[in-house]
């Protein structure tokens, strides 16, 4: 058994605390019982050393441990001879790495922690990688003799000979004013200063990206969208020979997207290579040419498979299972029946409200909105489509009475929840600490527990500082802040901001769900369009001229409303024939041009 390593142990350098408890797991230690050192640990000692070798996976330590801080966890056989990267002792490992191939874009899906950022990091040179020997890592000789006979060794070579030069647009966006020297802090100056393509493409990737109205303005004064556009245009004017995109759809909304996807896919030549991380399933199916998936347990161990098809990639990630390996990575597969989230109940839609038509003008922007009149019933999900800058969210706050329209007309005052696009924590203390301060009813509630909090995997993070929880973490806590307080009308923004496509999924179901079972309303502002889809009972399409003209149609039924809508973006959608979820068709293929001949720009399965 010594000579293969078939489980990992890991100890959460943030949980674990020798100094405060009483060395459990060692006490309770069979293996150490017997006088081998399997774990070891003093009162004084920093963290705990736990030795796979002689680890039996008895699996008591984990239970013992007053902090949760040790994970032990059984991996399939074949992928010990696998290791790519191993940060120190107990820590998070890497097997295997995606492979790129030159004149095609890579699309990595996968869940958070899973080792995503870390494959980027090894594959654009900035970290070597270890082979899992981390107490003495191998030159690169050797791991050049570790990759010979795949298509990884070439790409090795060119990273070591300085062949390959790599450019990397990070994940968190809001970092980069940060990041950012000098005295001109100007959008337009800096992109002129990295520039390196002639001037024309300069001005084709501004013109796509629709940056000429944000040239003169300094990088700390731009909202979330701009910033991510500024980013990927910063890596596209440069020459490079690997281009990496870490979730370039984030802060972007469905027009923008598809822009940014076609600027990315046009950074594609004969030896240049794209790799793209993307959560959102329809753009990086519209994105890459082939997908390699990443499965394990967060923050614990990763696994990358064999490159495959976009379509097959998407629909075995949603299945849970991979059948090359056959081996099921997660319980329930996820599917986009539209039908069968609402067919449970039979839905009481006796009580109608309204909204009347309103205007609204901004004062300083001089932004003007016209809002025609609606209504709506209880158990009922209503997702507002548009551009940024159409005015969903001023919608929202003028809902919710945070705005007054212009004139004497006012909406019926309602009792509001609103969960905001922008989540900042001010909360000094726990999660657990601030659920019970907001919403002590709900928390308490069984029903709320198993429909909300249960699902969206709360209990990961329940006793962590709010102030120091990740994106996607403080997300979670902010929808299940939103779903605590009673109300009649839900406003949700963005709810997929910084998750993950399964816990997106999750979310969706989630947030469906609770309306129908608490029989309240939700209109729901979002943009990944799969996400949208899935939530809508009907839509409420917003157009104009962003962020100075723009007007809020009637609510109407999700067919209407997303051709509507997908015929301002020019853009169609097919329904997967195994797991139904909405595709992009490719610019000009047949079936595009089909589509847009008939009208048809969006499919419900009964047709397809």
């Amino acid at each position: 058994m010594s000579d293969k390593l078939t489980r990992i142990a890991i100890v959460n350098s943030d949980k674990c605390k020798p100094k405060k408890c009483r060395q459990e797991c060692k006490k309770s230690c069979p293996v150490v019982r017997t006088g081998k050192l399997c774990i070891e640990v003093e009162n004084t000692s920093k963290i705990a050393f736990i030795s796979e070798r002689l680890c039996i996976g008895c699996g008591i330590c984990p239970k013992k441990c007053p902090f949760d801080a040790i994970n032990i966890i059984n991996l399939p056989t074949n992928l010990e001879s696998q290791v790519t990267h191993r940060y120190s002792a107990n820590s998070f490992k890497l097997h295997r790495l995606p492979m790129p191939r030159p004149g095609q874009v890579l699309g990595l899906v996968g869940g958070n922690g899973t080792g995503k950022s870390t494959a980027l990091k090894i594959l654009s040179g900035k970290l070597k990688p270890n082979l899992g020997r981390f107490d003495n890592p191998p030159d690169w000789e050797e791991i050049l003799k570790y990759f010979r006979g795949s298509e990884l060794q070439n790409y090795f070579t060119k990273v070591l000979e300085d062949n390959l030069k790599a450019v990397v647009k990070p994940q968190y966006v809001d970092q980069i004013p940060r990041a950012v020297k000098g005295e001109d802090r100007t959008v337009g100056f800096l992109v002129k200063q990295r520039a390196e393509v002639d001037a024309d493409r300069v001005e084709e990737i501004i013109k796509t990206l629709e940056l000429d109205a944000i040239l003169d303005r300094d990088i700390d004064l731009l909202s979330g969208g701009e910033l991510q556009r500024f980013a990927i245009a910063i890596v596209c004017v440069q020459k490079a020979d690997v281009y990496m995109f870490d979730e370039p759809s984030s802060f972007l909304d469905v027009k923008q997207r598809l822009a940014a996807g076609r600027l990315i896919r046009s950074l594609l030549g004969p030896t240049s290579y794209v790799i793209v991380v993307e959560h959102d399933l329809s753009i990086l199916d519209y994105l890459s040419d082939f997908i390699c998936l990443l499965y394990g347990k967060p923050a614990v161990y990763g696994v990358v498979t064999l490159p495959s098809s976009v379509r097959e990639g998407i629909n075995i990630f949603l299945d849970g299972h991979i059948p090359s390996e056959n081996l099921r990575f997660r319980e329930e597969s996820l599917q986009f029946r539209i039908g069968e989230a609402g067919e449970e109940f039979l839905v009481d839609q006796s009580r109608q409200y309204g909204y009347p038509a309103m205007n609204k003008t901004q004062p300083a922007s001089g932004f003007k909105l016209k809002i025609e009149p609606g209504e709506f019933t209880d158990s009922e999900i209503l997702v507002m489509m548009g551009e940024n800058g159409t005015g969903k969210t001023t919608f929202c706050r003028m809902l919710a009475g945070a705005e007054k329209p212009d004139g004497t007309k006012s909406v019926p005052p309602m009792n509001i929840s609103m969960k905001p696009q922008k989540i900042t924590p001010k909360f000094k203390g726990t999660v657990r600490q601030l659920f019970f301060k907001k919403i002590k009813a709900a928390f308490l509630n069984p029903q709320f527990q198993t429909d909300v909090y249960k699902p969206l995997k709360m209990d990961d993070f329940i006793d962590q500082e709010v102030q120091n929880l990740s994106g996607g973490e403080l997300q979670r806590v902010a929808i299940v802040l939103a779903l605590g307080i009673p109300a009649d009308i839900y406003l949700i923004d963005e709810p997929s901001a910084y998750l993950d496509s399964e816990q997106r999924i999750i979310a969706a179901r989630v947030i469906k769900r609770f309306i129908m079972h608490s029989k309240k309303t939700a209109f729901i502002v979002e943009h990944d369009f799969i996400m949208a889809t899935y939530l809508a009972d009907r839509v409420i399409v917003f157009d104009g001229i962003p962020s100075v003209d723009a007007r809020a149609n009637k609510p109407e039924s999700l067919l209407t409303g997303c051709n509507k809508f997908l015929k301002n973006l020019d853009v169609t959608f097919r329904r997967d024939p195994h797991s139904y979820r909405p595709r992009i068709n490719k610019l000009d293929s047949q079936l595009d041009q089909e589509q847009k001949n008939g009208g048809n720009y969006f499919f419900m399965e009964e047709e397809s």
